[in-house]
C-alpha cells in the first residue's frame, strides 16, 4: 500500500524533529561543558572538582612511589594550609593518611587542630588506624584538650580501638567525667583495651583503675602515666 501524502508529510516531520532533537542535546552538552570550564576559570575549581582531582593524583604518586610521593605529599601540606573548604581539608586529610612521608604525617597531627569539628574528627579515625605510642599520644591531647564533645568521644572510641594498655589512665580519668556520654565510652573503650567485661557499672572500672592488683595483673596508673610521658 502507497502511503498518503499526508502520512509522508508527518513522517518526514517527525525525522525532522528527532534531528533537532539530537542535535539540541549534543548542542547542550556541548554548552555546559564550555560553561563549566569560563566558571572554572573564573571561580576556581569547585570543592568536588578538587576532591575528585585530589585522588587521581594521589593514584598517580602512589603508582610513582619513592620521589613522586615526597613530592606529591610535600604539595598536599601546602595546600593544606591554604583551603578554606573543612570538607575538602577532610579529604585531603584521608589522602594524606595513605602515604608514609614526613609531609604526610604532619598533616594528619595538624588536622588534630583543625578549626572545623568534622576535620578533628576524621583526624582522631586516622590516628586510631595508625596507632602506636604516638597515636596514644596524640587522642590523649585531642580528648583532653578539645571542646567539642563529639570529638572528645571520638578520642576515647579511638583510644579504645588501640588496645593499647598505655591509654587506660586516660580512660580512667574519663571515668571522673560529668557527663554520662563520657563515662559510658571510657567503659567501652577499657573493656576493650582490658579484655575484660566488669559490666557498665562506671564505679567498678573506677575501683579496678585504681587497684594495682586487680584480678591479680601487676598494672598501675602510674606505671601508665610514665610509659605515655
Amino acid at each position: 500500500m502507497i502511503p498518503s501524502a499526508a502520512t509522508r508529510t508527518f513522517s518526514l516531520a517527525m525525522i525532522v524533529v528527532a534531528a533537532m532533537t539530537t542535535g539540541c542535546a549534543g548542542w547542550a552538552q556541548r554548552f555546559d561543558s564550555k560553561k563549566i570550564a569560563l566558571d572554572r576559570e573564573r571561580y576556581g575549581a569547585t570543592a568536588d572538582q578538587r576532591i575528585k582531582e585530589l585522588a587521581a593524583d594521589a593514584e598517580r604518586a602512589q603508582k610513582e612511589g619513592g620521589g613522586g610521593s615526597q613530592e606529591f605529599t610535600r604539595r598536599l601540606a601546602a595546600t593544606v594550609l591554604e583551603e578554606h573548604d573543612p570538607r575538602v581539608r577532610a579529604a585531603i586529610l584521608d589522602v594524606a593518611a595513605g602515604f608514609d612521608t614526613p609531609s604526610a604525617v604532619a598533616i594528619c597531627k595538624g588536622a588534630l587542630e583543625d578549626p572545623d569539628q568534622r576535620v578533628r574528627d576524621k583526624a582522631c579515625e586516622i590516628w586510631g588506624q595508625r596507632g602506636g605510642p604516638e597515636a596514644v599520644a596524640l587522642l590523649t591531647t585531642r580528648f583532653d584538650a578539645d571542646t567539642d564533645i563529639d570529638v572528645r568521644l571520638k578520642a576515647i572510641r579511638e583510644l579504645g580501638q588501640l588496645g593499647d594498655k598505655t591509654a587506660i589512665p586516660t580512660l580512667a580519668r574519663a571515668l571522673e567525667n560529668s557527663d554520662p556520654a563520657v563515662q559510658y565510652c571510657a567503659v567501652a573503650a577499657l573493656k576493650q583495651v582490658s579484655g575484660r567485661d566488669l559490666g557498665d557499672d562506671v564505679n567498678l572500672w573506677r575501683a579496678w583503675a585504681a587497684d594495682p592488683k586487680a584480678e591479680g595483673t601487676e598494672w598501675t596508673i602510674a606505671e601508665g602515666f610514665r610509659r605515655v610521658f
